[in-house]
């Protein structure tokens, strides 16, 4: 049996993620808010402490049985609230930086924690950003998570290379997808953000991928033989 962790799951890239491993026969779990799926577990990112309890009570009873192969993806994170940072709320900023870098490192690390041991074909995957690379008015929490994870990642490579059964860890880049989260982009005030024209025009030239190819894009990732701590660009995996 293979196993497939998947953080976010409930739409957009982390519901076609879902779909496109259950297909090929993985047992799917997957962590979000609203766990809209038999195979969802409830889970506030917002709320680390309770989010800490959901993954370990979710991930010990499977760590006690064997795998084939292990892959763990988070794709969970917001983007609000969107706007200059030095006017949002305290909540704002710390339920952001919650869900996008504290509860996202507890996905991970516990993910390692149970599933160490296991001699079998593992990856970690972060489903990064271009916003991990560049700054972007009015989404420098947004920002701020994605690099964070990403240097993460990189240095969870190192230390999983003292292992002996490491985990590949990745860090894969979507590219731009029509998304909800797209639409919350086209929909925000130019105070707020003001590349918001590009990406209106990004849409009507139908430059906007839809989920499922990225999906299926990441899962040939994950299924080559890729280099641990390494950025990879899933439009050249795109069929």
């Amino acid at each position: 049996m293979k196993l497939a962790l998947i953080s976010g799951g409930s739409r957009g890239l982390g519901q076609a993620l879902c779909a496109a491993y259950a297909a090929l026969g993985y047992k799917v779990v997957e962590f979000s808010r609203s766990a809209p799926e038999p195979y969802s577990v409830a889970t506030d990112f917002a709320d680390p402490e309770h989010a800490a309890r959901a993954f370990e009570d979710a991930m010990r009873p499977l760590a006690a049985e064997t795998w084939d192969e292990i892959v763990v993806i988070h794709n969970a994170g917001v983007l609000d609230p969107i706007g200059a940072v030095a006017n949002k709320r305290t909540t704002q900023v710390l339920d952001n930086i919650n869900t996008n870098i504290t509860s996202a490192l507890l996905y991970l690390r516990e993910a390692m924690r149970q599933f160490q041991s296991h001699a079998c074909r593992k990856t970690l995957v972060n489903v990064s950003s271009g916003a991990a690379r560049k700054g972007y008015a009015g989404w420098s929490l947004y920002c701020a998570g994605k690099a964070a994870l990403e240097n993460f990642v990189r240095a969870v490579a190192l230390e999983q290379a003292q292992e002996e059964a490491p985990f590949v860890a990745l860090n894969i880049d979507p590219g731009v997808m029509d998304t909800e989260m797209q639409a919350t982009i086209r929909k925000t005030p130019v105070e707020d953000f003001p590349e918001v024209d590009r990406f209106v025009l990004r849409k009507l030239l139908g430059h906007l991928r839809p989920a499922r190819d990225i999906a299926a894009a990441i899962v040939r990732i994950v299924g080559g033989e890729q280099e641990s701590g390494g950025r990879v660009d899933a439009a050249e995996f795109l069929a």
